[in-house]
C-alpha cells in the first residue's frame, strides 16, 4: 500500500495520521511531504503535535527516522509531541532511532568569513601548486636525461604525433586570430596617430609590438586554451580509467610514456607557431593600413625593415620555449591530479587553463623587465 499522510486540527492539537507503507523506497517523497509540518510552517496556534501511527501498515528504519526527526523539530521549538497507535515493536524501533539520532554529533556552527584565514588558505594553495609544478618539471628533466643516456626509451613517434595535434592542427586558428589582431592594432594605431599627422609610424608601432609581445602572447594563450586543456583532459580521463595505474603495474613510467612526449612537442611547436603568428599579425596590419590609411605594401615593408631587426624577432622567439614548458608542465600536473569523478576532471581542466594563462603573463612580464635591464 502506498504511503499516505493525513492531518487535521483537533482541540488545538495538530493530529498527523501517516498511513500505508513508510519504507525507504518512499523516503524522498515522504520527506518532502513532511516539510509542511515543520514548526515554522504549522499554525502558530498549534501547540501540540500528535503522531498517530495506527494506520501504518509497514514501518522500517527510514520511516521511523523521518517521524523522529519531525518530533525533534517540534520539541526544539518548545512544543509537545504525543505518539498514538504504536505497538511494542514499533515503540522499540522508534526509541532505538531516537537514541541513535541523539548520539549524532551536533553540526559545527557556521564559520564566519575571515579574510586572514582565506588569505592563508590561498597562500597554502599557491604553495601546493608551485610544489606540484616543480615536481613535474623535475620529473620531466629526469626522464629527458634518461632518454639521452638510453635512446631506446625515447618515444619519438609519440612526440611527432603530439606535434601534429598541438602544432600543425593549430596553425589555421592561430594564423586567423593573429591576422585579425594585427588588423585591429594597425587600425587603432593609425587612428590615434592621425591627429599628429604621423600615421606612417603605425608601421613601427605594430611591427615592434607584434614581434616582441603580441605574437608570443597570443600564441601561448591559444595553446594554453586549446592544447593545455586537451592534455589535462586526456591525462585526467586516463587517470579516472586507471590506465595510468596500469602503466605502473606493467613497469612503465607514466612521465616517460605520457608526459615527456607532450612537453617536448609543445617546446618544439610553440616557437614555430609564434613565428607564424608574427607573420600573420604583420600581414593583417599591412592590409589594414593599405585600405585604411593608404600606406601601400611597398612603403609598409620599407618602413618595417627600418623599424625592426632580428633583435625584435628573437626577443619573442626566445620566450616561446619557456612559455611552452610552463603550459605543458601545468597541464600535465593538473591531469595527473584528477580524482575519480567527472566534476574533478572539469575542475582540473579549468584550473590548468587559468593557471597556464596566468603564468604565461607573469613570465612575459619577467622577460620584459630582463630585456629592459640588459637593453635588449
Amino acid at each position: 500500500m502506498t504511503a499516505a499522510l493525513d492531518h487535521q486540527l483537533e482541540a488545538g492539537r495538530l493530529v498527523m495520521r501517516p498511513a500505508g507503507s513508510w519504507v525507504i523506497e518512499d523516503a524522498r517523497r515522504l520527506e518532502a511531504g513532511l516539510t509542511e509540518f515543520a514548526p515554522a510552517s504549522a499554525s502558530a496556534s498549534t501547540g501540540t503535535l500528535v503522531i498517530d501511527v495506527s494506520a501504518v501498515k509497514t514501518l522500517d528504519t527510514a520511516g521511523a527516522y523521518l517521524l523522529v526527526k519531525l518530533e525533534q523539530a517540534w520539541k526544539s521549538a518548545g512544543r509537545q509531541v504525543e505518539w498514538l497507535g504504536a505497538d511494542q515493536a514499533r515503540t522499540v524501533l522508534i526509541d532505538r532511532v531516537r537514541d541513535v539520532i541523539a548520539e549524532e554529533p551536533a553540526p559545527p556552527p557556521p564559520s564566519r568569513p575571515n579574510i586572514v584565514s582565506e588569505i592563508g588558505a590561498t597562500m597554502i594553495g599557491v604553495g601546493a601548486d608551485a610544489r606540484n609544478l616543480v615536481s613535474m618539471l623535475g620529473a620531466v628533466v629526469r626522464e629527458f636525461g634518461v632518454a639521452i643516456v638510453r635512446p631506446s626509451t625515447f618515444r619519438g613517434h609519440s612526440v611527432i604525433q603530439q606535434m601534429d595535434v598541438a602544432g600543425l592542427r593549430a596553425v589555421p586558428i592561430i594564423a586567423l586570430m593573429s591576422f585579425l589582431i594585427g588588423g585591429i592594432l594597425a587600425q587603432q594605431s593609425a587612428f590615434q596617430l592621425r591627429v599628429f599627422g604621423a600615421e606612417v609610424f603605425a608601421v613601427d608601432l605594430v611591427g615592434i609590438i607584434a614581434l616582441r609581445e603580441i605574437a608570443v602572447l597570443l600564441t601561448s594563450i591559444m595553446v594554453a586554451g586549446r592544447s593545455g586543456s586537451a592534455i589535462t583532459a586526456e591525462l585526467g580521463s586516463m587517470k579516472m580509467a586507471e590506465e595510468i595505474d596500469a602503466l605502473r603495474v606493467m613497469g612503465l613510467d607514466p612521465v616517460n610514456v605520457l608526459v615527456l612526449p607532450r612537453v617536448l612537442a609543445l617546446v618544439i611547436v610553440v616557437p614555430l607557431l609564434t613565428f607564424i603568428a608574427a607573420l600573420a599579425t604583420l600581414a593583417g596590419a599591412m592590409l589594414t593600413l593599405w585600405f585604411y590609411s593608404g600606406i601601400v605594401p611597398e612603403v609598409f615593408l620599407v618602413r618595417l625593415r627600418d623599424a625592426v631587426d632580428f633583435t625584435s624577432l628573437f626577443s619573442g622567439l626566445i620566450k616561446a620555449p619557456f612559455m611552452a614548458l610552463i603550459i605543458a608542465c601545468i597541464s600535465c600536473a593538473e591531469g595527473m591530479a584528477v580524482g575519480g569523478s567527472a566534476e574533478s576532471l572539469g575542475r582540473h581542466t579549468t584550473a590548468a587553463v587559468v593557471k597556464s594563462i596566468f603564468m604565461v603573463i607573469v613570465v612575459d612580464g619577467v622577460f620584459a623587465i630582463f630585456y629592459a635591464s640588459i637593453n635588449f
